[in-house]
């Protein structure tokens, strides 16, 4: 991880940023879009996670609702980490996200800027906000599979 990485006020502008002016923030009616719908009980976050999976290829994923900044920050992250990535290798990607989200070993490389989010570890009531647009892009990675393995 770039030493950079490490200072954390850059960690803290890397959040701001993706808070401000997230990635991917926009939802489609495309129909070939799969759309899952995340909402917290512990906070404000209530957002819609979409992607295009074609081919076992996370083709285009984007989201948008209302969401507190770690929420926000972390989606956006997660959006630039898998678009154009095999389901195989987002679900690395995102395993390593949420080993790092527990406190456990992950690899930083894999993270980018999304290791901005480490210290959330160390704060259990953020947990849930780190992950909701994971969990969100998870399940439909899970349907997808489901719906190919039918075929």
């Amino acid at each position: 991880m770039s030493s950079l990485l490490k200072d954390p006020m850059v960690l803290r502008e890397i959040l701001l940023d993706h808070y401000e002016y997230p990635h991917n923030h926009k939802l489609t009616d495309n129909p070939a879009f799969r759309e899952a719908h995340m909402a917290s009980d512990s906070c404000i976050d209530d957002i819609r996670v979409q992607a295009k999976i074609t081919d076992g290829i996370i083709e285009d994923v984007c989201f948008d609702g209302r969401a507190c900044t770690i929420s926000t920050a972390s989606t956006s992250m997660m959006t630039d980490l898998v678009k154009g990535k095999s389901i195989a290798d987002a679900k690395v990607i995102m395993d390593n996200y949420f080993a790092m989200i527990d406190g456990r070993e992950y690899d930083e490389d894999l993270l980018e800027e999304a290791v901005a989010l480490q210290g959330v570890s160390k704060q259990a009531n953020r947990i849930r906000c780190a992950t909701i647009g994971w969990r969100g892009l998870k399940q439909l990675i899970e349907e997808s599979e489901a719906e190919n393995d039918g075929k």
